[in-house]
């Protein structure tokens, strides 16, 4: 063979050439730039509790009952949808993701019932989400990254917390001098922004434009996956046999339960109980923000050197020690005690999602990202119970005291979980590419 006919049918080439930025990390880009914008449909329901009491006379249970169907929805959609991005493509799954959010957000502009509250944002907005999950995040890290993955996903992770950090002060001061229905229309437009960004710049593998993964070798384009739904529910059934997966589904459903049911639903209602204004207690939400972003991308650093379970286990104890403190914390003005149980659960406040990510991949390979989509379905049951279960006390307790201290005790047992995990001997290194 000649050197000119070598050179035909030699195979793309290897990610990363000096002076170069791999193609990976303007996907990582694009699909930072999604999660931020979707994030804004994430920042409204702790905002919509008070309104929504106020003009219709719905209890404060209720409206948990719409947001834990919303969470829940959001956990158990996120296995198929990562199936989904398999067969039809990330670019397709995502585009329609983000149109069935703004739908189902501007939809409640014009509802009058709580059946109606429960449609469109708990299914409809649910549903959307759910398809948008950290599933996605999952699944862009494993086809794009074979080096830095833990840092990608920390980075990734961090993403919906800039996107807090950049929507609840704007939303809660909509909520606050014009009304929710301001703010859910600024929800839907926001989804609807997102879109051409993904149909137009985001790529669903490496091959696509003949590029090997970042620090990985080059390899075709696998087939589309056909039974979505199937598949999904085979990888269940397959990871369900292995003790790892009910202890990462158990640490990672009092996660949530601590996170997006209990802080993101109902702290800004709990502060306001004490007194403290509706904008202030989002401003401190969206400070946990700021910090919840530096947290995240030193967890996926720390991931990529450090066993990934020990730090699950040193994470769950830590805010499972600040909950403990935080009852004692409320009052009308911000002081510098809350300040600093603010940056303390910040740090923490989704530093859990790299290692989790990192151990459904060490266990179960190339399933790893629905296997995490199940996980993440764990994750969101258990925000969806506390979501109500916060309501519901409130309403009998007339305080959320009981289910601060409550959540503390269940993070300490998701650290003792974590411990448990079993080691399973690590793949060797892909050696980084010169200049990284």
């Amino acid at each position: 063979m000649t050197q000119t006919a070598a050179a035909s049918t030699a195979t793309p080439r290897t990610p990363r050439q000096a002076g170069r930025v791999h193609r990976a990390w303007f996907v990582a880009a694009v699909a930072f730039v999604t999660i931020i914008g979707s994030a804004a449909f994430a920042s409204l329901p702790g905002l919509l509790i008070e309104p929504l009491h106020e003009e219709f006379d719905w209890s404060r249970g209720t409206i948990g009952f719409a947001v834990s169907v919303n969470l829940a929805l959001y956990g158990i959609t996120a296995p198929f949808a990562a199936a989904l991005m398999d067969r039809f493509g990330i670019r397709r799954v995502v585009a329609l993701a983000l149109l069935v959010i703004a739908g189902g957000s501007v939809a409640t502009v014009w509802m009058t019932a709580a059946w109606q509250l429960v449609l469109f944002w708990g299914v409809l907005v649910g549903l959307g989400s759910g398809s948008m999950a950290l599933a996605f995040a999952a699944t862009v890290t494993n086809r794009w990254f074979t080096a830095r993955r833990g840092l990608v996903t920390g980075i990734l992770t961090a993403a919906g917390a800039s996107g807090q950090l950049v929507f609840l002060p704007l939303l809660s001061w909509l909520v606050e001098d014009h009304g929710w229905r301001p703010a859910a229309v600024t929800v839907s437009l926001t989804a609807l922004a997102v879109v051409p960004f993904v149909w137009l710049l985001l790529r669903d593998h490496p091959a696509d434009v003949g590029l090997a993964p970042y620090g990985g070798t080059y390899a075709p384009k696998p087939a589309p996956v056909p039974g979505a739904a199937r598949r999904a529910l085979t990888v269940l059934s397959k990871a369900a046999r292995t003790g790892p997966f009910w202890l990462l589904a158990g640490t990672f459903a009092i996660c949530g339960a601590s996170t997006n049911g209990l802080v993101k639903t109902h702290f800004v209602p709990a502060a306001h109980d004490h007194g403290m204004p509706v904008t202030a207690a989002a401003g401190l939400l969206a400070v946990i923000g700021v910090f919840d972003v530096i947290g995240t991308v030193a967890s996926g650093w720390f991931t990529d050197r450090f066993e990934a379970r020990r730090l699950l286990a040193v994470y769950y104890a830590l805010r499972g020690v600040s909950l403990l403190f935080l009852p004692m914390l409320l009052a009308p003005a911000v002081h510098p005690p809350m300040i600093f149980f603010i940056v303390f659960y910040g740090l923490d406040w989704v530093a859990t999602v790299p290692p989790t990510i990192a151990l459904c991949r060490e266990h179960y390979g190339e399933d790893g990202a629905i296997v995490f989509g199940w996980v993440l379905a764990s994750h969101q049951v258990g925000a969806a119970v506390v979501a109500f279960l916060g309501g519901l006390a409130r309403d009998v307790f007339g305080s959320y005291d009981v289910v601060w201290y409550a959540s503390g005790a269940l993070c300490a047992m998701a650290a003792l979980m974590s411990m448990v995990i079993r080691r399973r001997p690590a793949p060797a290194k892909t050696a980084v590419p010169a200049g990284a």
